[in-house]
C-alpha cells in the first residue's frame, strides 16, 4: 500500500490543523493507520493509531483531548484533527499502516511496514 500525507503548514499556538493520510494500491480497509512524528533532534514518536474499522483508536498522552484520528474507507483516508496545537507540536507527521483485520491499535512504529512521506507541521509561540 501506498501513503501519501498532506495537510501540513505553519499555525499559531491554540490553532488547528487537519492532516490526511490517502491510501492507494491495496485494500486499505484490511489495515490499521498510524500517525507518528519527529521533531527536529527527537527520536520518531507515536501520535495516534486506529484500527481497521475505525472502532478502536490510540493516543499517545500528550495529544488526547486535542488530536482525533478518523478514517473514511470509501475514500481510502485517514484524518488526524488536531487542535489547541502547541509549539512542542512542531515536526514532521508521518503515517503509516500495517495489515490488520483485528480491534487491535498498536503504537510501535517497529510493527508498521508502510510509510508515506512526511508533512511538516509549525506551530509558532
Amino acid at each position: 500500500v501506498q501513503l501519501q500525507a498532506s495537510g501540513g503548514g505553519l499555525v499559531q499556538t491554540g490553532g488547528s490543523l487537519r492532516l490526511s493520510c490517502a491510501a492507494s494500491g491495496r485494500t486499505f480497509i484490511s489495515y490499521a493507520v498510524g500517525w507518528f512524528r519527529q521533531a527536529p533532534g527527537k527520536e520518531r514518536e507515536f501520535v495516534a493509531s486506529i484500527n481497521w474499522s475505525g472502532g478502536n483508536s490510540l493516543y499517545t498522552d500528550s495529544v488526547k483531548g486535542r488530536f482525533t484520528i478518523s478514517r473514511d474507507n470509501t475514500n481510502d483516508t485517514v484524518t488526524l484533527q488536531m487542535n489547541s496545537l502547541k509549539p512542542e507540536d512542531t515536526a514532521v507527521y508521518y503515517c503509516a499502516a500495517r495489515f490488520s483485520k483485528s480491534g487491535q491499535v498498536v503504537g510501535g512504529a517497529r510493527y508498521y511496514p508502510y510509510w508515506g512521506q512526511g508533512t511538516l507541521v509549525t506551530v509558532s509561540s
